[in-house]
């Protein structure tokens, strides 16, 4: 879909996606589903509103994840636990 979008799990990196990182992706993908880089002022607030929930929805997603053949991270280790 979107190419610059890129994987934020393991082993892609390394590590977890820092906050920035996810809502990048987030924007990147709001971006390209609108068909706006930057919204009008009309439309800022709901563009902004999309950003928010689609970052808290990839957080989620990676942090229910679980990846075959990894290290377990201290956050899979806590929610095991």
């Amino acid at each position: 879909m979107c190419r610059s979008i890129k994987t934020l799990r393991p082993p892609a990196i390394p590590e977890d996606a820092t906050e920035e990182e996810i809502r990048a992706a987030a924007l990147q993908y709001v971006r390209k589903v609108s068909g706006f880089r930057a919204p009008a002022a009309h439309n800022r607030e709901v563009f902004d509103h999309a950003v928010d929930a689609v970052a808290k929805a990839t957080t989620e997603l990676l942090a229910g994840l679980e990846v075959r053949g990894t290290a377990a991270t201290a956050s899979t280790a806590a929610r095991v636990s």
